[in-house]
């Protein structure tokens, strides 16, 4: 908050050297399943907790006692509580207008395995309302991706071939969007819905959707108010499912994609050119790295395992982050012309232009699968954690009995041991940027 002039200014983040660290938090221990770690982390719509999807079915939500500026690097105070569930987290989706002063928004989504979709309480986690998605054979089907719309009155869920819409404040049936005309054509968005997002713009009712299906134009946009026909197409000219898809909250006509095994970040201009983004952003050898420039090697834009990377956009729309494999985060500046590479045309083709990060830096000692900025301060959070089997994993020891009647009526047990290798992690820490 401006003190002269009254009005709310975004956060400022400094990019020209790395972030200070200021918390580190660990998951609550969980003696059942110690390969433990939180796959996404995301903070509350109005900052005040964060909520973690975890590796052993729960949710885990914590907060700081403090956004200071100490820079303390022991570990804070364990998360304040864990929702577990019956089977794996498929995804979950804040309320957008989640606030801790207001009890009766602070709720979040959840999409659990063979489960209906679940309104949970932020401060129990009791179940609050249910929406369920029935196939054909009378089976619960949980959604790969969830939405809210712009008024948070309508839900998007997304599954194979089709996009369920729910009234929220009505629970119970809801109605099905197909994304394809049937099974056997080839006509509309095929596949599973892995990703969802609504354009922040309340000029528009329009909505991105994103298959896992390996198809080049495989991002459709669609329309509230026209049904179940696309509008358009978007071709990213990679042959690889999407991951995640979100516009920029200031520039509404910006859509952002990351996909499957690809460390690149597409971005389109929906007002123009659907056949191929207008920008990319890639991690390239030179860049500022721990605040010198130093070459670091991408040999090449694929990953070697299909962990899913969540990237985020600051609220001012001038950020983006994401975190890498080898457990470094990228920050690249979408407003910085400097920052820029142009690509030379080729023909009557202009190729989309190449995007450095700004800056890169040491982060975890294993994966980065998530990264969320805060909403009113220039703080960034990150979780780490992926499975690994490596010479350090360990081995657990299976016991096969066999019994043998025949030796004087008695039963001689023979033990059969095999050993099953069982990943590690090598880093499941929480940690809390200063900018």
């Amino acid at each position: 908050m401006d003190g002269l002039s009254g009005t709310w200014s975004p956060p400022h983040y400094d990019v020209s050297r790395p972030p200070g660290l200021d918390k580190v938090v660990a998951l609550t221990s969980d003696p059942n399943f110690p390969q433990n770690f939180a796959r996404i982390t995301k903070w509350s719509p109005d900052g005040s907790v964060y909520l973690s999807q975890c590796e052993n079915r729960s949710f885990q939500l914590g907060a700081f006692s403090s956004l200071d500026s100490s820079g303390s690097t022991s570990p804070s105070s364990p998360v304040t509580l864990e929702f577990c569930q019956s089977a794996p987290i498929v995804d979950f989706a804040w309320y957008p207008a989640a606030t801790s002063s207001d009890p009766a928004t602070f709720c979040f989504l959840a999409s659990v395995r063979e489960c209906p979709v679940k309104l949970l309480d932020v401060s129990d986690g009791r179940l609050r309302a249910s929406y369920p998605i029935i196939d054909h054979r009378e089976r619960f089907i949980a959604p790969h991706s969830l939405a809210f719309n712009l008024t948070a009155q309508k839900l998007y869920c997304g599954f194979e071939d089709a996009i369920e819409v729910f009234d929220v404040a009505t629970p119970g049936e809801g109605t099905r969007l197909a994304t394809t005309p049937n099974k056997s054509s080839k006509d509309g968005l095929k596949g599973i819905i892995s990703a969802l997002a609504f354009c922040p713009s309340y000029e528009s009712d329009m909505f991105a959707a994103g298959s896992l299906s390996a198809n080049r134009a495989n991002i459709a946009l669609f329309s509230e108010s026209q049904g179940e026909a696309p509008l358009m197409f978007l071709d990213g000219g990679v042959q690889a499912g999407v991951m995640q898809l979100q516009f920029n909250p200031v520039q509404p006509h910006l859509l952002y994609a990351s996909f499957r095994r690809d460390t690149r970040i597409f971005c389109w201009d929906i007002r123009y050119n659907s056949d191929q983004p207008l920008k990319i952003y890639a991690p390239t050898s030179d860049v500022p790295f721990s605040g010198v420039n130093t070459q670091i090697d991408y040999p090449s834009f694929k990953e070697s395992t299909n962990q899913k990377h969540r990237f985020d956009i600051d609220i001012s729309g001038k950020y983006l982050s994401v975190g890498r494999q080898d457990g470094n985060i990228l920050m690249y500046d979408l407003d910085d012309p400097l920052s820029l590479e142009v690509s030379e045309p080729q023909g009557d083709e202009i190729e989309p232009t190449i995007i450095s990060p700004t800056l890169v830096f040491e982060a975890h000692d294993d994966s980065v699968g998530s990264v969320a900025f805060h909403p009113i301060s220039a703080r960034l959070l990150s979780s780490s954690g992926s499975r690994n089997f490596d010479e350090g994993s360990s081995d657990s020891e299976d016991s096969v009995s066999d019994s043998d009647d025949s030796l004087k009526g008695t039963a001689t047990s023979v033990s059969m041991r095999r050993m099953k290798k069982q990943p590690s992690v090598r880093d499941n820490s929480l940690k809390l940027w200063m900018f």
